[in-house]
């Protein structure tokens, strides 16, 4: 009779574990962002400059530099965009919890791949090897994800990150 407790507390533990952690990757971490300027990079300055956007939504997390995501509305086009700022292209948008219904990266990937949406960069490092990423579609619809970049791969995968990139920033100490 105790090997069926047991069992059945080692089953229950294990499902409020799963359950517990479920909840923290998708819930848990997320803040809800009430707003956010939204800023794409100049060619000729090379400089961060904020654009006009309305209904913005948008979720981040402390957890992670890469699990910001928003959405929002602009009358910037893609085309008005690339005359003027930094485009990027083969970026892929990461997936956003299921919750968060305006962002859907599947169908700006494909948006994105098929070329009726365009990227541009929208601030370089925005954390150590971290780049905020702006997509813009014709029916004035924007999206911003970050995305690891170069020195953030290095950096990551403990491969030797090199002159070109920035110092590593050095832990706190107490």
């Amino acid at each position: 009779m105790s090997g069926k407790i047991i069992g059945i507390a080692i089953l229950l533990s294990a499902l409020v574990a799963g359950v517990a952690l479920y909840y923290l990757q998708v819930y848990g971490f997320y803040e809800t962002l009430e707003r956010d300027e939204v800023t794409l990079v100049a060619r000729e300055s090379d400089a961060a400059e904020v654009i006009v956007i309305a209904d913005f939504e948008g979720i981040d997390a402390d957890s992670s530099p890469i699990r910001y995501r928003a959405c929002f509305s602009t009358d910037l086009t893609p085309e008005a965009a690339a005359e003027r700022f930094v485009p990027l292209d083969g970026v892929t948008p990461r997936n956003a919890p299921g919750w968060f219904d305006c962002f859907d990266a599947e169908a700006l990937g494909g948006r994105l791949e098929a070329g009726t949406a365009r990227a541009f960069l929208g601030a370089k490092n925005v954390a150590y090897g971290v780049d905020r990423i702006v997509a813009l579609t014709p029916e004035g619809r924007g999206y911003v994800w970050h995305e690891l970049n170069d020195c953030g791969e290095k950096a990551y995968d403990g491969t030797v990150v090199g002159e070109e990139c920035p110092p590593l920033p050095q832990p706190a100490t107490d």
